[in-house]
């Protein structure tokens, strides 16, 4: 038996190589199916490991035949010696042998490539050694399936990143397959899928239901006729793919909502500078509770069944929700597309309603018409969890009797200032007391937003002012940051970082203890 080896070098330094072009070029081609790179990944790396093992094979062969006790060699034949770890030699002499127990046969000897010289009998039919060697796979590095688990996810990147260097290969829904082997897709074939998604609203459709009624091949592979649709709308810009991973449907971009194409006016961020070293672990966690999408906090280790979100005053307007980390898991994604359709469903009636994933913005759109229905403020708590179909997510909140509750109002002056005031307000949904903001005036807040928008005032005077109108809520003049961050967010959207790193930096940001701080008028702000 004869073991062979691998450098790990070879997985860890792995790049798409011509053989492996051609290689999944011919292995595409004869499966006629476009494959995930997951299944690419796991076809290449069988393919290298067996032309690893003819690679050493063919080096290890090279310098000679292999040796056979049962053949004859002559002086300067050159030999491999499979047993001694495929060391080359050369024959230097050759004598009888001598053995009553043998028939007649010689003695070679040999001049090995370390230095050394042996002996070996030759002419021997009946020996261990004339069996050829037998291949015994020991090293880890070539076993497949030890190779997927320890390097697959960063072969299926290596992988990805070479076809989309390739011309002649193309990607839709995570699926590759070379370009000149696609069905014919023409113009016709298009205009005819377009005027069926604006009978449906403008969809989405799945590319199987468009197939119905666009004209192409039926002699063909029924997933590739697919990949080829596929890739002939990706291609157009009238068509929009709006799948979660693993399921391809189409949508007319026209038809889409603004909304979803782009980020609604409320939910545009204009960065503001700080320094995220300024905030304390308590400020950390708070900006992580805060679920903000803006927020650079990375992802919880353990994902809940369930996850409330407190509203703030901008997705509540746009009527979306944030796509934090927290929250990122029970919402679709997909391997490309920016956009995703998925169905929205209300926990008390059951019914649903559409819902988009505007994953590169990170937010969810959808929501207004049921923030109305449900009677929610700005601070009302909302309740997420997946759905029991694959791509639902449903959604619900504590109702409560209406009541006239004491709350937090904003209100707008003549002069387009703002002041708050404890006012009661009719209320049926439950909320964040420090986050809840009553605003009986919509159409005057919206001015003012676009005022401080147009004069961009700048982001600390807007903090400083907030502080001193809230603080004059409580008796002793303090200011919660989670209370400062929905108030900030009012006029002008941002995340809470900026916020907690200008209080902590500030000298005239007292902090007096659990996040909450007090304006020294004292000093100069």
């Amino acid at each position: 038996m004869v073991s062979f080896t691998l450098r790990e070098e070879n997985w860890e330094n792995f790049e798409l190589v011509e053989d492996d072009i051609e290689y999944l070029y011919s292995y595409l081609l004869e499966l006629e199916t476009p494959l995930t790179p997951t299944d690419l990944v796991s076809a290449l790396a069988e393919e290298r490991i067996q032309r690893e093992i003819r690679e050493i094979e063919k080096q290890r062969t090279s310098g000679g035949d292999i040796y056979f006790p049962k053949e004859r060699y002559g002086v300067d034949h050159n030999l491999v010696f499979p047993a001694f770890d495929w060391q080359q030699g050369k024959v230097v002499a050759v004598r009888p042998g001598q053995n009553p127990d043998l028939s007649a046969f010689d003695v070679i000897k040999v001049q090995l490539d370390n230095g050394n010289e042996r002996e070996f009998a030759t002419g021997i039919e009946n020996h261990p050694l004339n069996e050829p060697p037998e291949i015994v796979q020991e090293d880890a590095l070539l076993d497949l399936q030890y190779v997927l688990n320890r390097y697959g996810d960063e072969l299926e990147a290596r992988l990805e990143q070479g076809l989309h260097e390739h011309p002649d290969f193309v990607r839709i829904a995570g699926r590759w397959f070379p370009r000149a082997l696609l069905v014919d897709v023409n113009v016709g074939n298009l205009n005819l899928a377009e005027a069926v998604l604006d009978m449906e609203a403008g969809g989405p459709l799945s590319t199987p239901e468009l197939l119905e009624h666009v004209d192409l091949p039926s002699n063909v592979n029924t997933k590739l006729v697919e990949f080829s649709l596929d890739l002939a709308m990706e291609e157009d810009e009238r068509f929009d793919e709006v799948g979660p991973a693993g399921q391809v449907l189409w949508h007319l971009k026209r038809l889409e909502p603004q909304e979803v194409l782009e980020t609604p006016t409320y939910l545009r961020y204009q960065e503001v500078d700080y320094d995220r070293s300024d905030m304390d672990s308590e400020m950390l966690i708070l900006e992580r509770d805060l679920d903000d999408e803006l927020s650079p906090v990375e992802a919880r280790p353990v994902e809940e069944d369930e996850v409330v979100v407190r509203l703030i005053f901008p997705h509540w307007r746009a009527g979306t929700l944030p796509l934090s980390t927290r929250i990122q898991h029970l919402f679709p994604t997909a391997y490309e597309t920016p956009r995703i359709r998925f169905v929205m469903v209300d926990g008390k009636t059951k019914n649903n309603f559409p819902g988009w994933v505007v994953r590169h913005k990170h937010y969810v759109y959808g929501l207004k018409e049921w923030y109305e229905k449900q009677g929610l403020i700005p601070g009302s708590f909302v309740r997420l969890r997946r759905g029991d179909q694959p791509g639902e997510v449903i959604v619900s909140n504590d109702t409560q009797r209406s009541s006239r509750d004491w709350m937090r109002t904003l209100l707008v002056g003549s002069d387009g200032g703002i002041v708050f005031a404890m006012l009661k307000q009719i209320v049926s949904a439950a909320y964040d007391e420090r986050m809840a903001i009553a605003i009986p005036d919509i159409d005057a807040l919206d001015d003012v937003w676009k005022n401080i928008q147009k004069k961009r005032r700048p982001f600390e005077r807007i903090l400083v002012d907030m502080v001193r109108e809230l603080a004059k809520l409580n008796p002793q003049g303090h200011v919660h940051a989670s209370e400062l961050y929905a108030a900030v967010n009012l006029v002008n959207r941002c995340p809470p970082g900026p916020i907690l790193s200008i209080l902590c930096s500030r000298p005239w940001f007292v902090h007096v203890g659990d996040m909450y701080f007090r304006f020294d008028d004292s000093e100069q702000a």
